[in-house]
This record gives structure tokens, C-alpha cells and sequence, in this order.
């Protein structure tokens, strides 16, 4: 699994719908105050998707961590200096999913309806596919529409509606909605 110490093409430049120019790089732990920045100038909204809290120094630490180990790997996208947005895939432990990863994406508002969430996407899932991964997941609530349009373009179909199944961070329960794509196959089953 990649680490920020192989460089796989990266950095790299997107041009986006508004002319501007995205430098994709892999992060490292010299972007802890770079990507909690990013975090804190969120809208609030966008904070109650998150996964974890990444408005907290200890979860970046956690993250770039986990980044070090092999365990996630995540793609930065910077325009004139400013973090724009990130995409990670991240691994599970478990010796029977080690094949199977889990997309993350986030874009800063400003740097939305300018295609740059559609390329990281992208980007990270040639970058899961390049390291072996044959299953590839993503994870959101059904009113992310715009999320899940983005996946669906790259070939990802719903796999899984969970009701309830996680709460925001006001408490309220949400509707999970599971998206899977299968690489070169991986799901196909023998039958005797």
C-alpha cells in the first residue's frame, strides 16, 4: 500500500471548470495544520457527515498515523496555496477485507460545481486500483445526491439502504446508503 513516501505520479496539476489549477500531492504529517484549517472552515453542515472529527488535532494526528502505516492513503488537492479538498481511501485491518477499501472525499465550498470533487474521486480510485484493492466502498446519506452522482459515474452501484443506521452529530438518526463497485471482477462467484 502507497505512503506519502511514493510518489505515483504526484503531485500533479487538474485544471478545473473555473480555469483554476488544482496541485494534487500526497499528504504527510508537515499538512496537520494545513488539513485542520481546511476542517474548521467547513460549514457546519458539511461537519455532520463527517466520519470522525477532523476539527480535532488528535484525529488528524490519527489520521497521518494511519497514513505512515499504510493504512490510508490521502490525495491533497491545494489551488494558489489553499487547501481545496482531500480524497483518502482507507483499509481495514481484517485479514479477510485487506482487499477492500473505503473512499473518502471532501471539497471546501468554494472550490464546488468546479469538477475538482468529480477528479479526486477519480484520482483516488486509479490510486485503489493501482494498489490491489478489488472492492471499493463509499458511504453516505441518500441526500448527499451530488456524492453519490460522482460514484455513480465512476461505475459504484448501490450495494446497501441502512435505516437509522448512524446518527449525526446533533444526535439524529440518519439513512446510510452504501455504495460498492466491484474491480476486474473481484465479485464474480464460482458456482460447481
Amino acid at each position: 500500500m502507497a505512503t506519502g513516501n511514493h510518489d505515483q505520479g504526484y503531485p500533479k496539476e487538474l485544471t478545473l471548470a473555473n480555469g483554476k489549477h488544482a496541485k494534487v500531492r500526497f499528504m504527510s504529517r508537515a499538512d496537520a495544520d494545513l488539513v485542520l484549517q481546511f476542517a474548521r472552515a467547513l460549514p457546519p453542515d458539511d461537519l455532520l457527515f463527517l466520519r470522525t472529527d477532523i476539527t480535532d488535532p488528535a484525529t488528524i494526528d490519527e489520521w497521518i498515523k494511519h497514513i505512515e502505516r499504510g493504512g490510508t492513503f490521502t490525495l491533497l488537492a491545494e489551488v494558489d496555496g489553499e487547501l481545496a479538498g482531500y480524497a483518502s481511501v482507507h483499509l481495514n485491518d481484517a485479514r479477510w477485507t485487506r482487499r477492500i477499501g473505503e473512499i473518502r472525499i471532501q471539497v471546501g465550498a468554494a472550490y464546488r460545481r468546479t469538477g475538482l470533487g468529480r477528479r479526486l474521486a477519480r484520482e483516488i480510485f486509479d490510486l485503489a486500483r493501482a494498489h490491489g484493492l478489488k472492492k471499493i466502498t463509499a458511504q453516505m446519506t441518500p441526500d448527499q445526491v451530488g456524492a453519490r452522482a460522482v460514484f455513480e459515474k465512476l461505475g459504484f452501484q448501490v450495494e446497501a439502504l441502512l435505516g437509522d443506521w448512524v446518527e449525526d452529530r446533533l444526535g439524529r438518526p440518519r439513512d446510510l446508503l452504501v455504495m460498492t463497485h466491484d474491480v476486474d471482477g473481484f465479485s464474480d462467484r464460482v458456482t460447481a
